[in-house]
Protein backbone atom coordinates (compact mmCIF):
# COMPACT_ATOMS: atom_id res chain seq x y z
CA UNK A 1 0.00 0.00 0.00
CA UNK A 2 0.83 3.86 -0.55
CA UNK A 3 2.26 5.44 2.53
CA UNK A 4 -0.88 7.11 3.26
CA UNK A 5 -3.13 4.14 2.33
CA UNK A 6 -3.38 2.39 5.90
CA UNK A 7 -4.98 -1.11 5.55
CA UNK A 8 -8.55 0.15 7.45
CA UNK A 9 -9.11 1.49 4.06
CA UNK A 10 -10.39 -1.47 2.51
CA UNK A 11 -10.25 -3.79 5.46
CA UNK A 12 -14.06 -3.80 5.42
CA UNK A 13 -17.06 -3.60 2.62
CA UNK A 14 -17.83 0.23 2.81
CA UNK A 15 -21.72 0.98 2.76
CA UNK A 16 -22.62 3.92 0.52
CA UNK A 17 -24.37 6.52 2.42
CA UNK A 18 -24.34 4.36 5.51
CA UNK A 19 -26.34 1.70 5.46
CA UNK A 20 -29.72 3.16 4.63
CA UNK A 21 -33.09 1.14 3.69
CA UNK A 22 -35.35 3.59 2.33
CA UNK A 23 -38.33 1.72 2.61
CA UNK A 24 -37.41 0.62 5.94
CA UNK A 25 -36.87 4.36 7.78
CA UNK A 26 -33.31 4.07 7.37
CA UNK A 27 -32.52 7.20 5.46
CA UNK A 28 -28.98 7.81 3.19
CA UNK A 29 -26.29 9.49 5.46
CA UNK A 30 -28.39 9.93 8.39
CA UNK A 31 -26.94 9.39 11.87
CA UNK A 32 -29.52 5.99 11.71
CA UNK A 33 -28.26 4.55 8.79
CA UNK A 34 -24.54 5.24 10.55
CA UNK A 35 -25.68 3.02 13.24
CA UNK A 36 -26.83 0.33 10.90
CA UNK A 37 -23.71 0.15 9.38
CA UNK A 38 -21.65 0.30 12.92
CA UNK A 39 -23.58 -2.28 13.73
CA UNK A 40 -22.98 -4.63 10.60
CA UNK A 41 -19.25 -4.17 11.00
CA UNK A 42 -19.18 -2.09 7.89
CA UNK A 43 -17.00 1.38 7.01
CA UNK A 44 -19.10 4.20 5.36
CA UNK A 45 -18.54 5.94 3.07
CA UNK A 46 -20.71 9.66 4.05
CA UNK A 47 -20.95 12.44 1.59
CA UNK A 48 -21.15 16.51 2.71
CA UNK A 49 -22.47 19.82 1.72
CA UNK A 50 -21.80 23.74 2.07
CA UNK A 51 -24.51 25.52 4.80
CA UNK A 52 -25.08 28.71 4.28
CA UNK A 53 -23.05 29.40 7.08
CA UNK A 54 -19.92 27.47 6.70
CA UNK A 55 -20.85 24.46 8.13
CA UNK A 56 -20.52 20.68 6.67
CA UNK A 57 -23.94 18.87 6.40
CA UNK A 58 -23.76 15.35 5.79
CA UNK A 59 -25.95 15.33 2.67
CA UNK A 60 -25.60 14.47 -0.90
CA UNK A 61 -27.99 16.49 -3.35
CA UNK A 62 -27.14 20.19 -4.07
CA UNK A 63 -30.84 20.76 -3.38
CA UNK A 64 -33.30 19.70 -0.96
CA UNK A 65 -35.56 18.57 -3.05
CA UNK A 66 -35.47 14.34 -3.33
CA UNK A 67 -35.24 13.83 0.14
CA UNK A 68 -37.02 16.47 2.03
CA UNK A 69 -39.59 19.20 2.29
CA UNK A 70 -37.88 21.53 0.66
CA UNK A 71 -36.60 22.39 -2.41
CA UNK A 72 -34.01 25.22 -2.60
CA UNK A 73 -29.99 24.75 -2.61
CA UNK A 74 -28.81 23.24 0.23
CA UNK A 75 -25.95 25.63 0.67
CA UNK A 76 -28.84 28.31 1.04
CA UNK A 77 -29.82 27.54 4.57
CA UNK A 78 -27.83 27.76 7.79
CA UNK A 79 -26.41 24.65 9.36
CA UNK A 80 -29.54 25.13 11.94
CA UNK A 81 -31.98 25.34 9.76
CA UNK A 82 -31.00 21.89 7.57
CA UNK A 83 -30.92 20.27 11.11
CA UNK A 84 -34.50 21.21 11.54
CA UNK A 85 -35.52 19.12 8.37
CA UNK A 86 -36.91 15.69 8.57
CA UNK A 87 -35.42 13.65 5.70
CA UNK A 88 -37.51 11.23 3.73
CA UNK A 89 -39.97 12.06 6.20
CA UNK A 90 -38.84 10.32 9.00
CA UNK A 91 -37.69 11.58 12.75
CA UNK A 92 -33.99 11.44 11.19
CA UNK A 93 -32.71 14.76 10.20
CA UNK A 94 -29.82 15.93 8.69
CA UNK A 95 -26.66 15.55 10.42
CA UNK A 96 -23.71 17.97 10.48
CA UNK A 97 -20.04 16.00 9.84
CA UNK A 98 -19.38 16.77 13.22
CA UNK A 99 -22.38 15.11 14.90
CA UNK A 100 -21.72 11.99 12.64
CA UNK A 101 -18.56 11.33 13.14
CA UNK A 102 -19.63 11.72 17.39
CA UNK A 103 -22.01 8.70 16.56
CA UNK A 104 -19.74 6.60 15.22
CA UNK A 105 -17.21 6.89 17.88
CA UNK A 106 -14.27 5.58 16.06
CA UNK A 107 -15.73 2.07 15.97
CA UNK A 108 -15.49 1.88 12.14
CA UNK A 109 -13.67 3.55 9.36
CA UNK A 110 -15.45 6.90 7.89
CA UNK A 111 -14.61 7.88 4.43
CA UNK A 112 -16.27 11.33 3.50
CA UNK A 113 -16.91 12.31 0.12
CA UNK A 114 -16.66 16.19 0.16
CA UNK A 115 -18.90 17.99 -2.97
CA UNK A 116 -17.78 20.33 -5.00
CA UNK A 117 -19.23 22.89 -7.48
CA UNK A 118 -14.94 23.11 -9.26
CA UNK A 119 -15.18 26.88 -8.52
CA UNK A 120 -11.76 26.88 -6.53
CA UNK A 121 -13.82 27.50 -3.66
CA UNK A 122 -12.05 25.58 -0.34
CA UNK A 123 -14.58 26.81 2.48
CA UNK A 124 -16.31 23.60 2.71
CA UNK A 125 -12.72 21.82 2.28
CA UNK A 126 -11.05 23.50 4.98
CA UNK A 127 -14.31 22.75 7.58
CA UNK A 128 -13.98 19.47 6.42
CA UNK A 129 -10.09 19.38 7.15
CA UNK A 130 -10.99 21.39 10.90
CA UNK A 131 -13.58 18.77 11.78
CA UNK A 132 -11.84 15.55 10.99
CA UNK A 133 -8.47 17.28 12.97
CA UNK A 134 -10.21 16.47 16.27
CA UNK A 135 -11.40 13.28 14.92
CA UNK A 136 -10.02 10.10 17.20
CA UNK A 137 -10.70 7.63 14.45
CA UNK A 138 -10.23 6.07 10.98
CA UNK A 139 -11.19 8.73 8.44
CA UNK A 140 -9.98 9.39 4.69
CA UNK A 141 -11.36 12.17 2.28
CA UNK A 142 -12.10 11.92 -1.43
CA UNK A 143 -13.53 13.95 -3.84
CA UNK A 144 -14.50 14.00 -7.77
CA UNK A 145 -12.37 17.36 -7.93
CA UNK A 146 -8.46 17.37 -8.31
CA UNK A 147 -7.95 20.49 -7.33
CA UNK A 148 -9.60 20.04 -3.65
CA UNK A 149 -7.48 17.03 -3.02
CA UNK A 150 -4.40 18.86 -4.27
CA UNK A 151 -5.29 21.46 -1.83
CA UNK A 152 -5.83 18.66 0.84
CA UNK A 153 -1.86 17.76 0.01
CA UNK A 154 -1.01 21.40 2.52
CA UNK A 155 -4.30 21.02 4.40
CA UNK A 156 -4.52 17.66 5.81
CA UNK A 157 -1.18 16.13 4.65
CA UNK A 158 -1.39 13.27 7.32
CA UNK A 159 -5.50 12.15 6.06
CA UNK A 160 -5.51 9.80 3.27
CA UNK A 161 -7.10 11.18 0.38
CA UNK A 162 -8.00 9.97 -2.40
CA UNK A 163 -9.86 10.80 -5.95
CA UNK A 164 -13.65 9.71 -7.36
CA UNK A 165 -13.72 9.33 -10.85
CA UNK A 166 -15.35 7.55 -13.72
CA UNK A 167 -14.24 6.77 -17.24
CA UNK A 168 -17.84 7.01 -19.26
CA UNK A 169 -18.80 10.17 -17.68
CA UNK A 170 -22.39 9.94 -18.68
CA UNK A 171 -23.53 12.48 -15.83
CA UNK A 172 -25.31 15.55 -17.16
CA UNK A 173 -23.09 17.57 -14.99
CA UNK A 174 -19.83 16.29 -17.35
CA UNK A 175 -21.72 18.89 -19.83
CA UNK A 176 -20.51 21.96 -18.46
CA UNK A 177 -16.82 21.01 -18.29
CA UNK A 178 -13.97 21.83 -20.90
CA UNK A 179 -13.40 18.54 -22.43
CA UNK A 180 -9.55 18.68 -20.97
CA UNK A 181 -10.47 18.80 -17.73
CA UNK A 182 -12.82 15.61 -18.59
CA UNK A 183 -9.69 13.80 -20.15
CA UNK A 184 -8.25 14.41 -17.23
CA UNK A 185 -10.44 13.22 -15.01
CA UNK A 186 -11.60 10.45 -16.70
CA UNK A 187 -7.44 9.41 -17.29
CA UNK A 188 -5.81 10.33 -13.92
CA UNK A 189 -3.75 13.03 -15.89
CA UNK A 190 -3.88 15.39 -12.59
CA UNK A 191 -1.92 12.73 -10.43
CA UNK A 192 1.30 14.58 -10.36
CA UNK A 193 -0.36 17.42 -8.65
CA UNK A 194 -3.51 15.73 -6.47
CA UNK A 195 -0.94 12.50 -5.54
CA UNK A 196 -3.89 10.19 -4.37
CA UNK A 197 -3.57 7.67 -1.82
CA UNK A 198 -6.35 5.77 -3.36
CA UNK A 199 -9.00 5.88 -6.20
CA UNK A 200 -12.65 5.41 -6.16
CA UNK A 201 -13.75 4.52 -9.37
CA UNK A 202 -16.88 3.65 -10.68
CA UNK A 203 -17.54 -0.28 -10.94
CA UNK A 204 -18.69 -1.18 -14.50
CA UNK A 205 -15.64 1.32 -15.59
CA UNK A 206 -13.27 -1.59 -14.42
CA UNK A 207 -10.80 -2.32 -15.52
CA UNK A 208 -9.00 0.61 -16.99
CA UNK A 209 -5.55 1.79 -17.30
CA UNK A 210 -5.52 4.40 -14.23
CA UNK A 211 -6.70 1.90 -11.77
CA UNK A 212 -4.65 -1.09 -13.07
CA UNK A 213 -1.30 1.28 -13.16
CA UNK A 214 -2.52 2.69 -9.73
CA UNK A 215 -2.57 -0.72 -7.94
CA UNK A 216 0.26 -2.50 -10.55
CA UNK A 217 2.77 0.53 -9.88
CA UNK A 218 1.68 3.49 -7.42
CA UNK A 219 0.28 0.60 -4.61
CA UNK A 220 -2.36 2.55 -4.00
CA UNK A 221 -5.77 0.70 -3.55
CA UNK A 222 -9.12 0.70 -5.40
CA UNK A 223 -12.06 0.94 -4.02
CA UNK A 224 -15.26 1.15 -6.78
CA UNK A 225 -18.52 1.98 -6.71
CA UNK A 226 -21.89 1.63 -6.01
CA UNK A 227 -21.85 -2.34 -6.00
CA UNK A 228 -25.61 -2.91 -6.54
CA UNK A 229 -25.78 -6.48 -8.04
CA UNK A 230 -24.08 -9.71 -8.01
CA UNK A 231 -22.58 -9.33 -11.43
CA UNK A 232 -20.70 -5.46 -9.80
CA UNK A 233 -20.05 -7.71 -6.66
CA UNK A 234 -17.78 -10.15 -8.47
CA UNK A 235 -16.87 -7.43 -10.96
CA UNK A 236 -15.31 -5.35 -8.00
CA UNK A 237 -13.63 -8.83 -6.26
CA UNK A 238 -11.70 -9.39 -9.54
CA UNK A 239 -10.74 -5.56 -10.08
CA UNK A 240 -11.06 -3.69 -7.39
CA UNK A 241 -9.85 -3.73 -3.22
CA UNK A 242 -13.29 -3.12 -1.37
CA UNK A 243 -16.48 -2.29 -2.44
CA UNK A 244 -18.45 0.72 -2.04
CA UNK A 245 -21.96 -1.12 -2.21
CA UNK A 246 -25.88 -0.62 -1.37
CA UNK A 247 -28.87 -2.18 -1.29
CA UNK A 248 -28.32 -5.20 0.22
CA UNK A 249 -25.56 -6.67 3.09
CA UNK A 250 -22.68 -8.11 2.36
Amino acid sequence: MAPNAPAWLTARPIAHRGLHDRAGGIPENTIAAARAAVAAGCAIECDVQPSADGEAMVFHDEALGRLTEASEPTASRPAAALRALSVAGTAERIPTLAAFLAEIGGRVPVIVEIKSRYSGDLTLTRRVVETVSGYDGPVALKSFDPGLVAALRELAPRVPRGIVAETTQDDPAYAAMPEGVRRSLANLLHFDETRPDFLSWRVDDLPCAPTYLARLLGERPVMTWTVRTDDQRRHAAAHADQMVFEGFRP
